[in-house]
Order: C-alpha cells, then sequence, then structure tokens
C-alpha cells in the first residue's frame, strides 16, 4: 500500500470515529435531559403534598413556569401576594439546590422553619455562626440533600462560599425583597449589587427576583442589576380589592383609635415612630380595657419573640409597634391597621398598610395624622442627609467604640447597641442612624438586624477522651453526663440547647452554667456558640482613615431628590382630598385605572353624599356656611333654620355630627370639623 493510500485510509477511519462518537455525545445528551425532565415533578403534585393548595393564585403558575423554563425572571406581587410560592414551588419541582437571597436573618429564619416543618430540608447562613458550622452547612448542599440555601447578599463575597457554590447542583438562584438592588429604591442595600457577579460563577442557571414595593423605574434598575438575559417581567396588579384606606385628620388620635378599635372587630397592629410611644399607647387601651401590648426593637429577644407569639396565637389583641414589627410574619386574619405617624415614603405605608386582611377578607387601613406631622416629615429631609463632618464623627467614634484601629477589623461582626453608643458620644440618634446608612450605601459599613440565635455545642473529643476527661475534672463531670444524657448527635453536628433547663437539672445558676460551658470550649472539649441577639456592625473592609472617606456629592444630591420627592408622595396621598385612595396608590406603583376602589374615606364619602337628596345637599351647605364664621349653639342654628323646618334641621345636624362633619366644643356649641 502507497503512502497515500494509508494517510487517505486513516483519515477515514479518524473521521468513521469522530462521528461515532459525536453521536454518543448526542445520544448522551439527549438521555441527559430527558432524565432532568423525568427528575421534575409535576407543580401541582407539589404544591399539594407540602402547601396543601390544589390551585395557584393568579399570576403565581405564569412565573413559576418561566423559571422552569430557564428565564430570568422578575415577580411584581402585591404584599401578601404569595410570593415564597413562586420561587418554593420549582425549586422542589426540580432537582438540585436554590440560593435564596434575603436582606434579614428573621426573614430568613422565618421561611427555613416553615419549610423544616413541611419536611422540606432548608439552611440558612448567618452572621455569628463559627466556621465548621457553615462548613458542615455548604457540604450537605455539595452532598447532602438540602433543597434551600439561605444567605444575605454580603455572603456571596466570601471566597470560600464562592468556591464550594460552584459543586452545587443549583437549579436557580432567587433574590427576596429584590427593590434593595435599586439605588433609587426605597431601602437601597449596596451588598445587593454584588449578586450578579456570582452569575458568572453560575451562567447556567437563571434569577427569580421578587419585591412588593416597585415602580416603573425600580423594576428596569432590578433587571439591568441583575444583568436579566431579556426583559421578563410578570406584574400582578397591586389593588387590594378587601382593603379600604382610609386617611383621617385627627387632633385626638388616641381617642379616634379607641373609637376604631371599639368599632372593628378582630386582630390589629398599631404603627408608631418612636419606642416610648409603643408603651404609652398600649398602657392607654389596657386602661380601657382593649387586650394590648407593644413592640419595638430594644426589647429583649425573647420578650419580642414572646410578644409576638402572644398576638399571632390571638392571645393579645392589638400589637402597637415600630416598623420593626411585621416583616416575615405571616398573620391572614389582621383586620385592622391604624398609622399614628406618616412613614417616610408610600412603598413602606403600602407595606404595612397591606398586612392587613391577607385571608382576602375585609380588612381596613387607617392613616391618622394632624398639623405636626406634616412639619415633622418634611424635617426629615435634612435629618436624613447630615453634613460629611457630622458623618466622619459618627464614622470616627464607631471606631473608637469598638476599639479598632485603621486597616483593622475586616468582616468582623461588633455587636452594636444604638442607645448605648449615642449616649457614650453625646450624638443625637437620628444623625448616628442616618449616617451609618450613608456610609453603608457608600460601603464603608454593613449592618446586621438582631435575631436571637439560640446557644449550640459540639463535642470536639471522642467519647473515650471525654470520659478521661471527665475522670480528671469532677467539677465538670455532672455538666456534661446532663449534656449527654439531654442532647442526641452532639459528636456529629452542633445541637441547639438551652442553658436554662441544663441549669435547672443541676440546681446551679445560669450565669455559673454560661461560664462552665466557656471553660470547656477553652479547654477543647467542646465548641460552645452562645445566644446572640444583638444587631451588628461590619466593617466589610477593615476600618479606614476618616480623612480618606468621600461621599459623592453628586450620588447623595440625587438620593436627597428622591427621598424628598418620597416624602412629597406621602404628604400628597394624605391631603388630596377629592381622589380616591387605593388609585392614588396604584398610580404611585405606575398602574394606571380609570376606576375607583368604592370603599376609601373618599369614595365611602362620595357615595353619602349622593345618596342624599337634593333638599337635603341645601340643608348640608346652609349649616356649613352658617358656621363658617364662628360656631353655634343648636338652638341658634335651628333658628337660622326656621324656614326649612326643625324636624328636617335636626335630622340633618345629627347626620352630620354622625359623620363628624360638625363636633361639639367645650361650650356646647356646634362647629365645623
Amino acid at each position: 500500500m502507497s503512502d497515500d493510500s494509508f494517510v487517505r485510509e486513516l483519515i477515514t477511519k479518524v473521521n468513521y470515529y469522530q462521528n461515532i462518537n459525536w453521536y454518543f455525545y448526542i445520544l448522551i445528551s439527549c438521555f441527559s435531559y430527558i432524565a432532568e425532565l423525568f427528575s421534575m415533578e409535576d407543580i401541582y403534585d407539589v404544591l399539594k403534598k407540602y402547601w396543601g393548595y390544589d390551585a395557584f393564585r393568579p399570576m403565581q403558575e405564569d412565573i413559576i413556569r418561566s423559571i422552569l423554563d430557564g428565564k430570568d425572571t422578575l415577580a411584581l406581587l402585591p404584599t401578601g401576594g404569595g410570593k415564597s410560592i413562586c420561587f418554593q414551588v420549582p425549586a422542589m419541582a426540580m432537582p438540585g439546590v436554590c440560593i435564596v437571597i434575603s436582606p434579614l436573618i428573621a426573614l430568613m429564619k422565618d421561611q427555613v422553619e416553615n419549610l423544616q416543618k413541611k419536611g422540606i430540608k432548608a439552611e440558612a447562613i448567618v452572621s455569628g455562626m463559627r466556621a465548621n458550622e457553615i462548613d458542615k452547612i455548604l457540604d450537605n448542599c455539595v452532598y447532602g440533600n438540602i433543597r434551600f440555601l439561605y444567605v444575605s447578599p454580603e455572603r456571596l463575597e466570601n471566597e470560600m462560599m464562592q468556591a464550594r457554590i460552584q459543586k452545587m447542583k443549583i437549579n436557580f438562584i432567587a433574590v427576596d425583597e429584590a427593590h434593595c438592588i435599586s439605588q433609587w429604591g426605597y431601602d437601597f442595600r449596596p451588598p445587593y449589587l454584588k449578586i450578579a457577579e456570582i452569575r458568572k460563577l453560575l451562567p447556567k442557571a437563571p434569577i427569580m427576583a421578587l419585591t412588593a414595593t416597585a415602580t416603573k423605574e425600580v423594576s428596569a434598575d432590578i433587571q439591568l442589576k441583575l444583568q436579566f438575559k431579556k426583559e421578563n417581567v410578570f406584574r400582578k396588579s397591586f389593588e387590594r380589592e378587601n382593603l379600604s384606606y382610609s386617611v383621617l385628620y385627627e387632633e385626638n388620635k388616641l381617642q379616634r383609635l379607641k373609637s376604631m378599635l371599639n368599632r372593628i372587630p378582630g386582630t390589629a397592629v398599631v404603627y408608631v415612630r418612636n419606642r416610648k410611644k409603643t408603651k404609652e399607647i398600649s398602657d392607654y387601651l389596657k386602661r380601657n380595657q382593649i387586650s394590648a401590648d407593644f413592640y419595638h426593637a430594644g426589647l429583649e429577644m425573647k420578650d419580642r419573640s414572646k410578644k409576638q407569639e402572644n398576638w399571632i396565637l390571638g392571645k393579645t389583641r392589638v400589637i402597637v409597634a415600630t416598623n420593626a414589627f411585621g416583616m416575615g410574619i405571616d398573620k391572614p386574619d389582621v383586620r385592622l391597621v391604624v398609622h399614628m405617624d406618616l412613614p417616610d415614603n408610600l412603598e413602606a405605608y403600602y407595606q404595612e398598610a397591606g398586612r392587613a386582611g391577607r385571608d382576602e377578607k375585609r380588612a381596613h387601613a387607617v392613616l391618622l395624622y394632624d398639623k405636626l406631622n406634616i412639619t415633622e416629615i418634611q424635617e426629615r429631609i435634612e435629618t436624613n442627609f447630615p453634613a460629611l463632618s457630622d458623618i466622619k464623627k459618627v464614622y470616627t467614634a464607631l471606631g473608637n467604640y469598638f476599639q479598632i484601629g485603621t486597616g483593622i477589623g475586616e468582616g468582623i461582626g461588633f455587636d452594636f447597641d444604638l442607645g448605648h453608643f449615642s449616649e457614650v458620644y453625646k450624638l443625637p440618634i437620628l444623625q448616628v442612624l442616618s449616617s451609618i446608612k450613608l456610609l453603608e450605601m457608600e460601603g464603608y459599613l454593613i449592618r446586621t438586624e438582631a435575631l436571637i440565635n439560640p446557644s449550640k455545642i459540639k463535642i470536639s473529643i471522642g467519647s473515650s477522651d471525654i470520659y478521661q476527661f471527665q475522670m480528671q475534672n469532677e467539677k465538670y463531670g455532672e455538666l456534661i453526663k446532663t449534656i449527654l444524657r439531654s442532647y442526641e448527635g452532639l459528636f456529629e453536628d452542633f445541637v441547639k440547647i438551652n442553658e436554662i433547663e441544663i441549669a435547672r437539672r443541676l440546681k446551679i445558676t445560669v450565669d455559673e452554667t454560661k461560664a462552665s460551658l466557656t471553660y470547656l470550649d477553652t479547654c477543647g472539649v467542646l465548641m460552645y456558640l452562645p445566644q446572640k441577639e444583638k444587631p451588628q456592625l461590619i466593617f466589610p473592609n477593615g476600618r479606614v482613615k476618616t480623612e480618606n472617606i468621600s461621599l459623592s456629592k453628586e450620588t447623595l444630591s440625587i438620593r436627597k431628590k428622591k427621598f424628598a420627592d418620597r416624602i412629597q408622595s406621602i404628604i400628597s396621598y394624605i391631603t388630596l382630598e377629592k381622589h380616591c385612595r387605593s388609585r392614588i396608590l396604584l398610580e404611585y406603583f405606575d398602574e394606571k385605572t380609570t376606576k375607583n376602589c368604592g370603599q376609601c374615606d373618599y369614595c365611602r364619602k362620595n357615595k353619602e353624599n349622593q345618596s342624599l337628596d337634593e333638599e337635603m345637599n341645601q340643608i348640608k351647605k346652609r349649616i356649613e356656611n352658617l358656621l363658617k364664621e364662628k360656631p353655634k349653639s343648636i338652638e341658634r342654628l335651628l333658628e337660622d333654620l326656621k324656614d326649612v323646618g326643625e324636624t328636617k334641621s335636626v335630622l340633618m345636624i345629627r347626620w352630620m355630627m354622625d359623620h363628624e362633619i360638625l363636633v361639639q366644643t367645650s361650650e356646647n356649641e356646634l362647629r365645623l370639623k
């Protein structure tokens, strides 16, 4: 055979085998795709099995099928619209792990516990965990059967986290409270901007973003910042047809609150802006035989948990709280939400008011205000944007407070007591809060909210070594025996413990128990993670020199303008008397509608006015004109209306008093409200 013939035959054989390999590759890929399809569960079966529902709410199925098709998806659903089902159902229908990114530890904890109660394997990685505890969770995500991994956006920046994520079979990434990624949103969180970087490590994993509050501008920004491959928005109407919105000008707010609670039965939430008011109003309601309690972030975590539990179980009817209350709490039968002070923006108001009527039955959202409230809210524009010199003063004080030098403290969480810090450095609390928020926006600080992380322990040595230690250290022998008898799995993993219960069994104090556990930790016998319940501040890049802190004047100016616009939106909401409240809210979220809701205070008043016949309307106008200049006694008013007739005049006066158009003065005269 010639050399040329040999070469030609060789090439023919190579091509033949290459083609066979290529066919095998296509065949294997097809089998792999088919196998994956068969491994997916039917979404209706998942919904029924874990949530007990036979059908999805409007738009939920469309959102779910979008992510199942591998499309980047933005879901805009109103408060109480069932956002969690939109990502939890497809995650359970698909093989692999769903990474859920959330800004709130309390919300993560709540969702993880709810999933675990359904028999679904879910974990959360939060600040305060030890490296080996985190390592165990990540291992279970790679090699075990964890279906949901909840993390904060800050956690994604961790190199170890990034390395382990690449080993996981990720079905998709869910970004909760997605409005936090937009610099023009009302609750911007800078770490959210880093989320898109994780997509480079997981190029095949689609992303689902979810939020209940986003304008058209913010929606577009979310998709841009998360690097959506294609615009894909599912927007459910923000209209709450069962929720009646009311805005009432009121000088005596406590009296009006009591009147509403006596008239509207059922569970209620009352929102105020400061902690002191929560207790004062709660005490007032209790003195008036209305079951009430108070709640704010300054309370001990065990007290907060107890108050929250009593309210959820119906043992307490009314909870008076700051805006620290409500996020992640899904109580469907709230009949009334009252705001005694003005919130900073309509996004926050819509979300807080929307905690009423999640069972889709009739509920009420009422905002009470007076002239002072409008002045106070306008002053917040300057308060929320302190001078750079004041911001630097706060940053310097924080470094001194935590006793960390320049370049030190990178990534370490420091327990932070706002009240104590402000008192020590004689700084106004509002100035401190505003400065911390602006420093966080520029990446100099990270805030984490308070969370109760129950105490945990894990035995570090073998059973024979621990027996030997007991023999040599009789003082700790009973403690070790009690722990081993009370808790299982201590040699394999961290286990939650209760120091109070251990102390009771040993007949010693809780402080003695904690001290002994700490000693055993230092000896290497066990690892002890004490309970944490304080918020923390983190210096992501360590403490920088104060003189090097810079805040973009242009960015600050835009943010201040956006904040001022939101303040104005609240003022417009309460002062536009001849507009449907629901329409104002819908139009703020870029939802155009031509119909009024028919149930807000404006619509109700309109209906009542229309129901009066022409003659009675004329009498009403006469009375209003007669009382414009000064109050009058009923007798004098009837005298002025004698041509109308006493019966009709008395009926109209009574109607106007019942509808609080007229009020009686201390001198028993009638005046316009």
